[in-house]
């Protein structure tokens, strides 16, 4: 090998020649040692990749598909035509000293989900008797909020009832005493909207 010193020193030239073989041996050893670790038997060649450490993609992805998250924000809005809002009652009269539940419905009658915004500050809850229109909710209403919930198609959502104490209401008289509607038979309208959206119809009761 051109690139080696012939032996010096004391030695005999036997030792030098025997300690040159083991160095040469080792290298050897650990030369092919590096390729086996680095090339795999039965492989085309390529270098043996790192392992992976983190979560696989293709689980993440599916974990994804068969748990989608939508959030408020992500759909369009519910178009008004989509949307069917409809006042309810717990009954259709109330003897005296019973205070009607008003509650009201809303159903996405479209085929694709939406958003809609139903917090207290779009809805409305309005009582009328005849062309008087006796009380609405939205008079002295108190920390009105916005929330929009995301419809599913064919899916309706009802609010939670609120109590109507049977006075007369406006904005002027939020700090006052109201006074009592009439009763003994009297017939009242219970009208809604939400979301921009007017129910179709109302919900009649009588009043004693």
């Amino acid at each position: 090998m051109s690139g080696w010193k012939e032996p010096v020193g004391p030695e005999k030239k036997a030792v030098y020649v025997r300690r040159r073989l083991i160095v040469l041996g080792t290298l050897l050893a650990v030369i092919v040692f590096v390729v086996l670790v680095i090339w795999k038997p039965g492989s085309s060649g390529g270098a043996a990749s790192a392992p992976e450490v983190e979560l696989p993609k293709e689980i993440v992805a599916a974990d994804k598909t068969q748990n989608p998250q939508i959030k408020a924000g992500e759909l369009p809005a519910c178009a008004a035509g989509a949307l069917n809002v409809t006042p309810l009652l717990d009954r259709d009269s109330y003897a005296a000293g019973e205070l009607p539940l008003l509650s009201l419905r809303v159903e996405n009658i479209g085929d694709e989900k939406c958003e809609a915004q139903l917090g207290t500050s779009g809805m409305t809850f309005t009582i009328t008797s005849g062309s008087d229109e006796v009380w609405r909710s939205t008079d002295c209403q108190v920390n009105p909020d916005s929330r929009t919930v995301i419809l599913e198609p064919k899916k309706p959502l009802e609010t939670e009832a609120i109590t109507w104490d049977r006075t007369r209401s406006s904005p002027e008289s939020c700090e006052i005493t109201r006074d009592q509607v009439d009763a003994d038979g009297a017939t009242y309208h219970l009208k809604v909207s939400a979301a921009g959206v007017q129910s179709s119809g109302t919900s009649s009761f009588l009043l004693y």
